[in-house]
């Protein structure tokens, strides 16, 4: 199973599937359309039902029940990797029976047990790393490979007892419209669990509420030797604005259930600029007074303004699935258990972020989220270890047995 795990991983990583903000379009870009077209011919290659790809890029495929009495269930990874970094030309490096030392990434670039003393708990393991020029895109593609791998499995094995089990890939998750074409009736799910998480034993079903605020300043603008009492320039405005905004409630000084303001881009003119936050909070009270918060400065600028003006508006992006899925505790308590099944222990953390799953339940569908095996996404740093992946891959197997048991 490792040898099939990890060339399936090697395969899918080498396809450049960056997501692209700018485009609404969905996918969002070429890459992860042939990605999920790739997908498509090697699912129905392998004897999985119903393959089906959609007009938005989500790539659906079932499992068939063994027993019957048992609900169906779901999982799911996404195609696409983060725009912050190249996904294009990835080369990964296989680091058999790690030591501790430090790991070079070309030429300029190095994983360190310094920098990075995760890597400590990784001795005698096999680490998959970047070559220091890409991201690796274990975010989330080692996800999509242990859900090929263990759902294989089960069809080469169909002694073992399981319900219907349903598998979607998703395009654009990491610019928050992952399921912005998916089809719960396609679907067909009780609950699912995204493979979308980090570590060995990540087990997730509490992540942020999240929005996005794009403030625009308005200015004037004209020929600057005739200035004088004229120019208003806008791109002063948003910087005299930002400097506004809390100094230490920011993702660099917050961990745990923190909350912050991000200022994740910024561009203009004299005419106009903008600054585009995100905002961030576990708690649903404390996020709505972070956005009101937000609104209230804006007017406290604008009153103080002799000219020009700043608008803000405000989006939601996602909510905290905690309450979604804790009124089916079970669907956790079955996770956990698939999990000391496979000698792994239970890491029940909240995720600082959003997954697919955080829409999906909101929707009505409660979708945890289960770890990967990888460390430092989005950047070129990130790696995964082969054996977490394998771990992965057994808890999969588990949750799909463990569901069974409970309705037998």
């Amino acid at each position: 199973m490792q040898k099939a795990l990890l060339t399936r991983f090697l395969r899918y990583v080498q396809s450049d599937t960056q997501s692209d903000p700018e485009n609404p379009a969905s996918p969002s870009t070429r890459g992860q359309r042939q990605l999920a077209m790739a997908l498509q011919q090697e699912l129905t290659a392998l004897g999985f039902s119903d393959v089906f790809l959609s007009d938005s890029g989500c790539l659906y495929a079932k499992v068939p029940a063994t027993v019957s009495g048992t609900p169906v269930i779901g999982f799911l990874a996404h195609l696409d990797t983060a725009p912050d970094f190249s996904g294009a030309g990835v080369k990964p490096q296989i680091i058999p029976d790690y030591q501790g030392q430090v790991i070079p990434l070309g030429d300029t670039e190095q994983l360190s047990p310094e920098q990075f003393p995760e890597l400590l708990h990784y001795l005698g393991k096999t680490l998959i790393t970047t070559d220091g020029t890409t991201l690796l895109g274990a975010d989330d593609k080692a996800g999509i490979a242990e859900i090929v791998t263990a759902m294989h499995y089960l069809l080469q094995h169909p002694e073992i007892p399981h319900g219907e089990i349903s598998l979607c890939f998703t395009p654009d998750e990491e610019i928050g419209r992952g399921i912005q074409g998916f089809d719960h009736a396609r679907f067909g799910a009780q609950w699912a669990y995204t493979i979308d998480g980090g570590p060995i034993g990540e087990l997730q079903f509490e992540n942020f509420n999240g929005a996005t605020a794009v403030v625009t300043a308005h200015g004037n603008a004209c020929h600057p030797g005739s200035a004088f009492g004229i120019m208003v320039n806008a791109m002063t405005m948003a910087c005299r604005f930002h400097a506004k905004m809390p100094l230490n409630d920011t993702p660099e000084h917050s961990c745990g259930y923190e909350g912050f303001f991000h200022l994740v881009s910024m561009e203009g003119s004299t005419e106009e600029a903008k600054l585009v936050y995100i905002i961030r909070d576990f708690d649903k009270q404390q996020f709505a007074q972070r956005k009101q918060w937000l609104q209230d400065l804006v007017a406290k600028y604008n009153d103080e303004l002799s000219s020009g003006s700043l608008k803000v508006v405000i989006t939601d992006s996602y909510f905290n699935m905690k309450e979604a899925v804790m009124p089916t505790p079970y669907i956790i308590d079955i996770a956990q258990r698939a999990m000391e099944l496979a000698g792994v222990s239970p890491d029940v953390k909240p995720i600082r972020g959003g997954t697919d799953g955080a829409h999906l339940s909101s929707q009505g569908l409660p979708c945890p989220n289960l770890f990967t095996g990888g460390h430092n996404f989005h950047g070129k740093h990130e790696f995964v270890c082969l054996e977490s992946m394998e771990k992965a891959v057994d808890v999969i197997i588990n949750i799909a047995k463990l569901t069974t048991q409970r309705y037998a």
